[in-house]
C-alpha cells in the first residue's frame, strides 16, 4: 500500500510540472516591462529567440539562463537580475510565447513589485484587485498599499487598498499589477 502511495505522489507530482509549459531551445518569446519610461520599454519590450545553449540575451544584464524555467519563473528571474544590477529597483516583466494568444497561457494576470511571490498568476472570472495580491502571497512588509497600480490596456491606474471600493476593482486577464515599496514614512 505505501508503494502505491508514493507511486501516486510522484505520478501527481510529474502530471503537475508537465502542465507547466517549460521553456525549450529555438523557442520565442515576447518580454515586455511594465511601469519603466517609454524610452526604457524600447530597448526591452521585443522577441527574443532561446539560443541552442538555452539563452536570450537582454540590454545590460547580457546573456539569461532560460530554457528549463517556466514563463512566470523567467519572469521573476529577470526582475531579480535587473535588480541585482541596480538597473531598476522594481521591474515587472511578463513573457509571453508564440502560442499564449491561442491557449489558456492567455488566462493569466502578473503582479509585481512588493509582494512575497511576484509573477504571472492564474486569472479567474470575478477577480478583484485584492484576491489578485492575496493570490501572489499578499504584500510584504515594505509595501505601499496605498498607491497600487494596475496597468490595463496601456493605462496606468492608482489605487489605496485601505478603500473597500479600491480593493474591488475588477481584474481582468492579461493585467499587470505593481505593489510598490514605500517610503520612511510608510507611504
Amino acid at each position: 500500500m505505501k508503494k502505491i502511495l508514493t507511486l501516486l505522489v510522484v505520478l501527481l507530482g510529474i502530471s503537475s510540472m508537465s502542465a507547466q509549459t517549460l521553456i525549450r531551445n529555438g523557442q520565442t518569446l515576447t518580454i515586455s516591462i511594465i511601469g519603466v519610461p517609454v524610452s526604457e520599454k524600447g530597448r526591452l519590450d521585443a522577441t527574443y529567440s532561446v539560443s541552442s545553449t538555452g539563452h536570450i540575451e537582454m540590454w545590460m544584464i547580457g546573456k539569461v539562463k532560460v530554457s528549463g524555467l517556466t514563463k512566470s519563473n523567467l519572469a521573476t528571474k529577470i526582475a531579480t537580475e535587473y535588480k541585482k544590477a541596480e538597473i531598476y529597483t522594481n521591474p515587472v516583466f511578463q513573457v509571453f510565447s508564440g502560442a499564449d494568444a491561442r491557449t489558456q497561457d492567455s488566462q493569466f494576470y502578473t503582479v509585481g513589485g512588493e509582494v512575497r511571490a511576484p509573477g504571472q498568476k492564474q486569472w479567474t472570472e470575478g477577480m478583484t484587485l485584492y484576491s489578485a495580491i492575496q493570490g501572489a502571497g499578499g504584500e510584504s512588509p515594505y509595501a505601499a498599499m496605498n498607491r497600487v497600480r494596475l496597468y490595463r490596456n496601456g493605462k496606468k491606474y492608482e489605487y489605496d487598498m485601505k478603500r473597500q471600493e479600491h480593493k474591488a476593482v475588477k481584474i481582468y486577464v492579461r493585467d499587470v499589477i505593481e505593489v510598490p515599496e514605500g517610503n520612511l514614512i510608510g507611504r
